[in-house]
């Protein structure tokens, strides 16, 4: 039977997870320590930080990785309140929405320069197809060009400052140490950036991909970095962060939501920019049993904004559904642009689907509610019938951010 963590609804499975004696998981206890920062010298380090990175000069601050979401424009909105001229940098995602491109354009409104890469499109569709095929993951090259272009074009243009959003490993749980850093290290992005059970050096040879396609996929060397002196910043560090709020401030400024919660999801701000997010978020509940919907009542949980019991019946509810379509884009449309079948995605589904931890019938055959939704075992820290239960499977890897 999968455990659950006694505070929010975050399950055993999620890799990188710690309960401890009382099953409280690691990411509540990480919150829980919140209380003990003194948050305005936090405030006082960060501005000794940029004051120290700005020079006169310089015709950049520093870089700031945006996506266009509420997260990134919360970032320039503090940074610009800081006095920063930032550059900001955009990877582009895999298949952007048009709620995605305003955003991006609402960023650059609020008085940025701002730069946008997009890699090689056809390059860009075969990477898209092997990493759902290998790892389960169809957003893989969008996970590590977030991370790779921003310090790419700060090497480049010789900008030694970096200023990313919160540390997952903070907000959704990780190792203590990880979760207490506050600098995007090399080590972070290859041990918790997306490239785990895929490395870009894997893509070459395959489906006529050469080392030239795989630039922009390519982290700098330690010897560019330390031309430069790049040092990255989590501001999740110096600042309590908070989702909801920053989304509330971000609309303030210009940033668009939905007005109701996109599929597979409780909140209507997260997630806009790439028709690919619910394949992913899919993959990743048939891997470890969780996906968006918990991500989100478990940190409306942990800040007191919703009962536990709610979140569990909130999680029942949305968590896992077949991902037919995500705002407005159909799942065939998706599958045609990487020259895959229904037939196939439903087979690679399968193969990466945890059986230990989904209801089966008496042939082992997994069981499917109406809509192609598997059921699973136990949704909270209760007993169940007679199905066999377990961790992961070994062979499901990939990223769950």
């Amino acid at each position: 039977m999968i455990k659950y963590c006694r505070r929010c609804v975050m399950p055993e499975t999620k890799p990188d997870i710690l309960f401890d004696e009382n099953q409280v998981c690691s990411a509540c206890r990480h919150f829980s320590l919140r209380d003990e920062v003194d948050w305005d010298a936090r405030g006082r380090e960060l501005r000794e930080v940029f004051d120290r990175y700005r020079q006169e000069g310089r015709q950049y601050d520093c870089v700031i990785p945006v996506s266009g979401g509420k997260d990134s424009t919360f970032q320039v909105i503090r940074m610009l309140e800081l006095g920063a001229r930032p550059l900001c940098v955009t990877a582009t995602t895999d298949h952007l929405t048009d709620i995605g491109r305003r955003n991006i354009e609402n960023i650059k409104s609020l008085g940025v320069d701002h730069i946008e890469v997009s890699t090689n499109p056809v390059v860009r569709r075969r990477i898209n197809k092997l990493a759902l095929t290998q790892v389960g993951d169809i957003a893989w090259p969008e996970h590590v060009t977030i991370f790779t272009v921003p310090v790419r074009i700060a090497v480049q243009m010789n900008i030694p400052l970096i200023v990313w959003g919160e540390n997952s490993q903070n907000e959704y749980g990780g190792p203590a140490a990880a979760a207490e850093d506050n600098t995007l290290t090399r080590r972070w992005l290859e041990e918790f950036g997306g490239l785990l059970g895929l490395r870009v050096s894997d893509l070459e040879g395959q489906m006529g991909i050469t080392e030239r396609d795989l630039i922009q996929y390519s982290y700098p060397t330690d010897e560019e970095l330390s031309e430069v002196g790049v040092t990255g910043i989590f501001l999740g560090y110096y600042l309590p962060w908070d989702g909801a709020q920053n989304a509330m401030i971000a609309q303030g400024y210009g940033f668009e939501s939905y007005p109701h919660p996109v599929e597979g999801a409780l909140l209507p701000y997260e997630n806009l920019d790439n028709a690919h997010h619910r394949i992913h978020d899919y993959f990743k509940f048939l891997k470890y049993g969780f996906a968006r919907a918990t991500d989100h009542a478990c940190m409306a949980v942990r800040r007191g904004r919703m009962s536990r019991s709610d979140a569990v019946e909130l999680v029942k509810r949305h968590d896992g559904k077949f991902p037919w379509s995500y705002l407005g884009v159909d799942l065939t449309e998706v599958l045609d642009s990487i020259g895959m079948t229904l037939d196939e995605f439903e087979s690679t589904c399968d193969r990466f689907t945890n059986k230990a931890i989904f209801k089966t019938n008496r042939a082992g055959e997994l069981i499917r509610e109406a809509d192609g939704s598997l059921i699973k075992t136990n949704a909270d820290n209760e007993d169940s019938s007679s199905e066999t239960y377990g961790r992961r499977s070994t062979d499901s890897v990939g990223s769950v951010a």
